[in-house]
């Protein structure tokens, strides 16, 4: 609880404008795009620099306040939900670009920087950075760190922990770390820049961030593969990887999702058809050629009815808008929108995809599936209503089948959009009870007073402060 005292003492490090606790401010903050979780916070606070989140970590942890660093509430966890109050800590003043060292191949930039914003900057001066989750129009970089965001680039170019040399960090009692830095090689102690990576602001507060950049693809090709099989453009993504072809992006979406995301984006795509997977590469003008035309082949022997290239920039970057659209289009059928994702070993992707099917009409719910394909992380989305207590029982029982599901397929929970609240009562279908202890030793001894970002990842019994409606 904060009391007039604490309040007090807040305002005066970070001043009476950068303190907020009126009923309006606080329900803003009281939820991220999750659904069916939600829980006002004590305070709504926005620090101007490190300094002044060391005091208020201090503070915190002092009085056991809870502290949910949040970006954008793009969240699809329930990751940045204040679930047991406190306060809500945000970095609209640390949105700046510190450095873009050209010379050593790297970007230093404050937790509160936009993602795209970060990317198109870089790419102004011939750079490139890779991770492209689809909410970058308006994530940060701090919120796509402690998620590890993935993104459609992710077969190729990895995800986001691939791309972090160092951080600066506050920790749990005020101090101030840093971790790792511009060195392509670095052994020395620990690697606490990949533990806080992922850790969903439950061990620290990122404060600065040291990414790593690659030079600009020389050009990009994309083309799209029509099938009338689920198992055949599931075996066409197994045989293009096993032809030691490694697309940039290398996407999935079912029919039904196609029909939603054509009504929404207008563009031609074809609806008559089971899947389509929408295929791009980039590099050199002659890989990508050569690469593009070993893939057009491999769909074609694999059953692909018809395959289409792009035939300009502005074709290609309509595709690929559509699919970054596919939540959007998807939230527009009903209430509420639950977009999953459990990721299994690309051979299995057909196997994945029948079984959601199946486990949807056993629970009379209504899911369609798209995803990155080309390593097997999927997005079963089911479109319901939070008002309906009873669909959303039905809803959880699937999406627990789900999850079963993809661990005993050899895949995992979530591949990209974090455990946070919503899936920490599964996260022992992964990890295990021992692995789950291990990860909360962790966090036992770097936050013991369990003030950052409580009730995320490790299951808890009971969430009294989540309500389902909201606002």
């Amino acid at each position: 609880m904060i009391t007039t005292k604490i309040k007090k003492e807040i305002i005066m490090i970070v001043g009476e404008n950068n303190y907020e606790d009126s009923p309006a401010s606080k329900l803003v903050y009281s939820f991220d795009a999750t659904p069916q979780f939600q829980a006002m916070p004590d305070a709504v606070v926005s620090p101007r620099n490190k300094e002044e989140i060391a005091q208020i970590v201090k503070l915190c942890n002092s009085h056991q306040i809870p502290i949910v660093p949040r970006g954008s509430g793009t969240n699809l966890s329930a990751g940045t939900t204040p679930l047991e109050g406190g306060i809500v800590l945000l970095f609209k003043h640390l949105d700046q670009i510190l450095e873009i060292d050209e010379e050593n191949l790297t970007i230093t930039v404050q937790p509160g920087v936009n993602t795209l914003e970060m990317s198109q900057a870089v790419e102004e001066i011939g750079l490139f950075y890779p991770p492209d989750p689809s909410s970058m129009k308006i994530s940060q970089i701090g919120g796509n760190i402690n998620e590890n965001s993935g993104g459609l680039r992710g077969l190729k170019y990895g995800v986001t922990r691939d791309y972090v040399l160092g951080l600066e960090i506050v920790l749990p009692n005020g101090s101030i770390i840093r971790t790792g830095g511009k060195l392509a090689k670095d052994v020395a102690g620990y690697d606490l820049t990949r533990l806080f990576v992922g850790s969903e602001g439950t061990l620290g507060i990122i404060t600065e961030a040291t990414l790593k950049l690659i030079p600009k693809p020389e050009t990009k090709k994309t083309v799209l593969a029509l099938y009338q099989s689920m198992d055949a453009a599931a075996q066409s993504v197994s045989n293009i990887i096993a032809n030691r072809v490694i697309p940039a992006t290398l996407e999935f979406l079912d029919q039904p999702t196609l029909k939603v995301v054509e009504d929404f984006s207008k563009i031609g795509l074809p609806t008559h058809v089971e899947a389509v997977l929408l295929i791009e590469q980039d590099g050199p003008i002659e890989s990508v050629l050569k690469d593009i035309e070993k893939i057009v082949t491999i769909c074609k022997e694999h059953g692909a009815i018809e395959v289409n290239m792009a035939q300009s920039a502005e074709e290609a970057e309509k595709l690929s808008t559509a699919r970054r659209s596919a939540l959007s289009a998807l939230a527009r059928l009903k209430p509420t929108t639950i977009l999953e994702d459990a990721t299994v070993p690309r051979s299995e992707i057909a196997n994945m995809v029948r079984a959601i099917n199946e486990i949807a009409a056993k629970h009379n719910v209504e899911i369609c599936t798209f995803g990155h394909a080309g390593d097997g992380n999927l997005h079963p989305t089911c479109m319901t209503d939070a008002r309906d207590t009873e669909e959303i029982h039905r809803v959880e029982l699937a999406l627990q089948e789900i999850f079963e599901k993809a661990v005993s397929l050899g895949g995992t929970i979530t591949g990209e959009h974090g455990v946070g609240a919503m899936k920490a009562p599964y996260l022992h279908l992964k990890l295990g009870e021992e692995g789950i202890a291990a990860m909360q030793g962790i966090k036992q001894a770097f936050d013991p007073n369990n003030i950052m970002n409580p009730s995320k990842i490790f299951p808890k019994s009971t969430r009294k402060r989540i309500v389902v409606n909201q606002p």
